[in-house]
């Protein structure tokens, strides 16, 4: 049985469409998790100003409390926005097109030399 034309390419969009749902996915679900994060930031920041209005001990390990986890929140947001996985494509894309003018520039010196 011959396999005809199409069907390697219609392989090939099944296979990129389902990447592309599996990346929307993901970008929905990082979406969701950013969203989230803002808003219990600006909560515990709210929460912040309360608490270093007051002199109270108990108040201040609170304080402690808060502050920490708004690092941590802001650790979050920092680290998640550029992973290799988001930098991977262009990153080979700048080496490839990069590489190929060098070896176009090169080519045309030793033909213009």
């Amino acid at each position: 049985m011959a396999q005809s034309p199409q069907e390697p390419l219609s392989s090939e969009i099944e296979r990129s469409l389902t990447d592309v749902e599996r990346s929307l996915v993901a970008l929905k679900q990082r979406y969701t998790q950013v969203q989230n994060d803002l808003q219990r930031q600006a909560t515990l920041q709210q929460r912040q100003k309360e608490l270093s209005k007051t002199k109270n001990a108990e108040f201040q390990t609170e304080l402690k409390r808060v502050k920490a986890e708004l690092e941590e929140i802001e650790v979050n947001l920092e680290s998640q926005l550029f992973s290799w996985g988001s930098l991977k494509e262009p990153f080979w894309q700048a080496v490839r097109f990069g590489g190929l003018g060098i070896l176009i520039g090169w080519m045309l010196r030793s033909c213009v030399g």
